[in-house]
This record gives structure tokens, C-alpha cells and sequence, in this order.
């Protein structure tokens, strides 16, 4: 099998990915900025902890809920065990600084909603992550239990959707300077040179050049693009396309067969085709071949890029086979 020349020009949607790569960017520059003024630090300086009802439900909670866990709290004026639990959830969301925000939904005013999370009693904790409602518990609980939950939301939304807050350390937010953080080192000249290998088929430069700048700045949104632009296109650059398809369309139960022709998909554009591959892929496998099913959706994530609506797409029918 002879080896491809895999240049990124006319492999990757550039423009689709230039301009996710941007969006990232800003949306890194917004969290920095937050920490630094001490802003909270959830998306366009949205508060919190805040109020929803019917009419708002669909953009302040599900969409939403595709960059943030949102947890529901359900409660009424004439709930005493609410007028307990409330104060504490407020104060634990200022607490944990963006990791999750807070909706709060009147269930004397927003009966259907009510409804439609067959909430038995009140009050009652959901979590929405990526669109999907999770039961958390019902009736007040003590500080460290729900502690101990919120904790694990956190870590499922980033573990199994890669869905991660913005936390703010407020005693670094007040040490912060005033001057916004100069960079450490020249990534300018880094980053052009990996991009130049990355166009010229040096897969394996480009890779080395993104992780030197990754090893001193890890949140580097360029670099982390770049990086998995590269490694994608470092795992395909030997595979023989028809050989591939074939074999995952005879063995739709060879993980290793869909990982392969999600990453081709991917590579020739057909965005969607390699979410919903691996999707299904996650949905029909457990144990180690579900893990790695999706990871490597999560990684095709990363290549296209967080506020691409394909992968808040993905994100949301993801949830929907996990839980």
C-alpha cells in the first residue's frame, strides 16, 4: 500500500475549520478575560443562576446545555424543604464558578414543564447535558451529598461529552494583573511552521510542532486544532479508502472498521457521516470498543470544532445512546 500524499488542501473543509478554529479562539479569549476581571464566567456574560420558563426553556436550557451542564431545580413559593435547598444550590453554583449554572423553574407557573420531566414532588434536581435529562434526586439533601453529585455531573459532562465550563480560581482572579497575560513563548513562528509542514504532508513535523507549543501553553486553540488536524490526517494517510469502507460496511460490528471509516468520512468532508457512524458505533457496543468509539468521536470533535452545530448535533445524540 503505497503511502498519500495527505495535504490539507482539498482534504478538510479549510474555510469550516479556519473559521471554527476562530470561534475557539474567542471563546478562549472570553473565559481568559472573565478570570481575569472576575466576570462569570458562563457564555456572554450569562448569570449563573437564573429563572426559566416555557418559552425560554428550549434556548436557555437544552442549547445551552451543549457548553454547560445546567441543573434544574424545581420549586415552589408554598415548599418549605425548597426555601433550604434553594440558597444552597445558588451558593454552590457562585462556588464551583461556571463548572454548572443554575435554572430555576416555578412549578406553579410552568406546569407543563413540570409534566414533562415526570417530576414526582418537589423539590426536585435534574441535570440537562447535551440536551439530555438526567434525574439527580428529589427532597433535600445535605450539603456533602450534593456536593458528591455535582461533582460526578462535572465529570460525566467532560469525560463522556467533552462538555467543560468555564471555572474561575476567584484568588487568582484577584491576583490577576491588570494587563491582559502576554504569550510565553514566540507560537507565532511555531504555529506558522507547523501549519507549513501540516500543508506539505510533514504529518509527523506538524504533530512534533503543535505538541512543543501545547507542552508550554495546553490551551492553545490553534494548537490544539492543528494537532488534531494532523493526527487525523496521520492516521489515514496509509489506509487504502475502498479496502476501508468495504470492511466496515461487512463488519458493521468491527469497531476498529467504523473508527477507521468514521476517520475517512471525516477527512473526505462528509462531516455528519462520521458522527453519525460512530454514534451508532457507541450505541450497538459496550465496555472497551464503546470507550473507544467515543473517544475517537470526541477527537472528530475537536477537529471541527466545538461551536460547529454538527457537533452540538452529535453531542446531543451522543447523550440520547448513553443514557
Amino acid at each position: 500500500m503505497q503511502p498519500r500524499n495527505m495535504s490539507m488542501s482539498g482534504v478538510v473543509d479549510l474555510a469550516a475549520v479556519k473559521a471554527a478554529g476562530e470561534a475557539k479562539q474567542k471563546a478562549e479569549q472570553a473565559r481568559a478575560e472573565a478570570a481575569r476581571t472576575g466576570a462569570p464566567p458562563a457564555g456572554a456574560g450569562d448569570p449563573l443562576v437564573f429563572d426559566v420558563d416555557e418559552a425560554g426553556f428550549q434556548q436557555d436550557v437544552l442549547q445551552r446545555s451543549t457548553e454547560v451542564p445546567v441543573v434544574i431545580d424545581f420549586w415552589a413559593e408554598w415548599c418549605q424543604p425548597c426555601k433550604q435547598l434553594g440558597p444552597l444550590l445558588e451558593s454552590l453554583a457562585a462556588e464551583y464558578a461556571g463548572r454548572f449554572v443554575l435554572a430555576k423553574i416555578d412549578v406553579d407557573a410552568n406546569q407543563m414543564l413540570f409534566q414533562q420531566f415526570g417530576v414526582q414532588g418537589i423539590p426536585a434536581v435534574f441535570a440537562v447535558v447535551a440536551g439530555q435529562p438526567i434525574p439527580l434526586f428529589q427532597g433535600a439533601v445535605p450539603e456533602s451529598q450534593l456536593r458528591q453529585v455535582l461533582d460526578q455531573l462535572v465529570q460525566v459532562a467532560e469525560q463522556q461529552f467533552g462538555i467543560v465550563g468555564a471555572p474561575v480560581d476567584p484568588a487568582a482572579a484577584e491576583q490577576a494583573p491588570t494587563e491582559a497575560p502576554q504569550p510565553v513563548g514566540p507560537y507565532d513562528a511555531a504555529l506558522t511552521a507547523a501549519a507549513e509542514a501540516l500543508d506539505a504532508g510533514d504529518l509527523g513535523g506538524a504533530v512534533r510542532a503543535y505538541r512543543n507549543v501545547l507542552s508550554d501553553d495546553p490551551a492553545n486553540p490553534e494548537a490544539k486544532l492543528g494537532l488534531a488536524q494532523a493526527e487525523l490526517l496521520e492516521r489515514v494517510q496509509d489506509l487504502d479508502p475502498q479496502a476501508v469502507r468495504q470492511e466496515a460496511a461487512d463488519a458493521p460490528a468491527d469497531v476498529r472498521a467504523q473508527i477507521r471509516a468514521a476517520d475517512l468520512d471525516l477527512v473526505g468532508g462528509h462531516v455528519e457521516d462520521a458522527f453519525g457512524r460512530l454514534v451508532e458505533t457507541v450505541k450497538r457496543t459496550a465496555g472497551d470498543d464503546r470507550e473507544a468509539a467515543r473517544v475517537r468521536l470526541l477527537e472528530l470533535f475537536e477537529v471541527i470544532g466545538p461551536d460547529d452545530p454538527r457537533v452540538t448535533k452529535a453531542r446531543t445524540a451522543l447523550a440520547r445512546v448513553l443514557f
